[in-house]
């Protein structure tokens, strides 16, 4: 019996009437820090852009603190910084959102880990989150970081945004998922 193909089986996209009333009005709040802007595109296999794709911002304060009892000793101002949002991509791919640099977090072994953003990335097809991080140029902790020591030399260029022209404080960083330019993602 000759083998047939199959529908794919999709999730979504279910994100705009879903989650829209989840996106919050800005990651920072009025916490105080550096501000800097991150823009840029989300994008297929074939370079064509994702225009329903969503993602899920989880980040530090400036001090290196999370909004979580959890994961902070001393409490930050829980009622400016929140250190989490959600933005959508528009019909071509792209996404900007402003928010402030976070501070070096400690890991699990202690060692400070280089500012980052953890991005996690939904969108149609995708039956689990796809989860990266954001470092920053020319910041002196990306050279030791942990999570960027384990990425390939060759690959670490995906995680690390690049300044966007003359526009101050504005970062570019755009999000591949699959060929020669993919985004490095991790298993969580």
């Amino acid at each position: 019996m000759p083998g047939r193909s199959t529908p794919s089986q999709t999730v979504g996209p279910f994100f705009s009437i879903g989650l829209e009333r989840l996106n919050r009005a800005g990651i920072a709040g009025g916490s105080a820090g550096e501000r800097v802007t991150i823009q840029g595109r989300v994008l297929d296999g074939d370079g064509q852009p994702v225009p329903d794709a969503l993602l899920e911002i989880w980040q530090a304060d400036a001090d290196g603190r999370y909004h979580h009892p959890e994961h902070s000793d001393a409490p930050n101002d829980s009622t400016s910084f929140f250190g989490f949002d959600r933005i959508p991509t528009d019909e071509h791919g792209r996404f900007s959102f402003t928010t402030i640099k976070p501070g070096p977090v400690h890991g699990p072994d202690g060692k400070p880990q280089a500012p980052h953003l953890v991005i996690s990335v939904f969108m149609r097809g995708l039956l689990k989150q796809l989860v990266t991080r954001v470092y920053f140029p020319e910041e002196p902790l990306n050279a030791s970081d942990p999570v960027l020591q384990i990425v390939p030399e060759s690959r670490r260029e995906t995680l690390i945004a690049r300044p966007a022209g003359p526009k101050e404080n504005t970062l570019e960083w755009n999000v591949c998922l699959q060929g020669d330019c993919e985004t490095v993602f991790f298993d969580c």
